[in-house]
């Protein structure tokens, strides 16, 4: 078909990090651009005139901007290797814990490196609430999309990212205690080959905390 597919992303966002590993499940030829996202590219600022942000994937040369978007978009357009579930309600439910995950979790995450004392007790109190509901979708599944990964275990990769950010700050929001099924899914999905190749390499793991607590403001989504 002639196709033509390039990736506009950054090594240190999660939100890259999604769309590469649904690349990648997906079996998808691309061309991966990374972006200084303090000296933007001229091609980045012209396919994303609206947030200027990563990641981008640009296909035969017509972009579709945010992750979450261009992951749909790629199902739709490549058939093979169907990443959200064919069943239109296991479809409306993937796509509502994904929204959770995003609006709800994240946010919460982002205020825990600007709290302290009660304030941060509080916000270590809210995640925990908001864990669990995670934590039950996954009773009775392997993966959150059941039998394999799938799209809302792309979007929970956030959860591996607080694990690994835990294991290096020492602030270790989840535990085998609080949420046994999402340690075992953790696990599980770093067993994955494809998902190591799309998880920030060791070396430059501190490296990206810093960053992290540089920068709390995203500028990939």
């Amino acid at each position: 078909m002639g196709e033509e597919v390039k990736f506009h992303g950054m090594w240190a966002s999660p939100f890259s990090r999604r769309v590469e590993l649904a690349l990648k499940l997906k079996a998808i030829p691309y061309q991966y651009i990374e972006e200084d996202l303090s000296n933007k590219t001229p091609s980045l600022l012209r396919y994303n005139p609206v947030h200027k942000k990563v990641p981008v994937l640009v296909h035969n040369d017509k972009p579709v901007a945010e992750s979450m978007v261009i992951i749909e978009y790629m199902d739709e357009t490549w058939e093979n290797n169907p990443i959200l579930p064919r069943d239109p309600y296991e479809r409306a439910m993937a796509r509502f814990y994904a929204k959770f995950i995003d609006d709800k979790l994240l946010p919460t995450l982002a205020k825990l490196g600007q709290t302290a004392g009660k304030e941060k007790e509080e916000t270590i109190e809210e995640i925990h609430e908001q864990l669990k509901i995670l934590e039950d979708e996954l009773k009775g599944k392997q993966f959150f999309g059941g039998q394999r990964i799938g799209y809302l275990d792309i979007v929970a990769m956030i959860l591996v990212w607080l694990h690994l950010a835990g294991s290096i700050t020492g602030q270790k929001i989840l535990s085998t205690e609080n949420f046994p099924l999402i340690y075992e899914w953790i696990e599980r999905v770093m067993k994955m080959e494809v998902v190591n190749e799309c998880l920030i390499p060791e070396e430059k793991r501190q490296d990206w905390i810093q960053l992290a607590q540089r920068a709390p403001k995203s500028a990939s989504n």
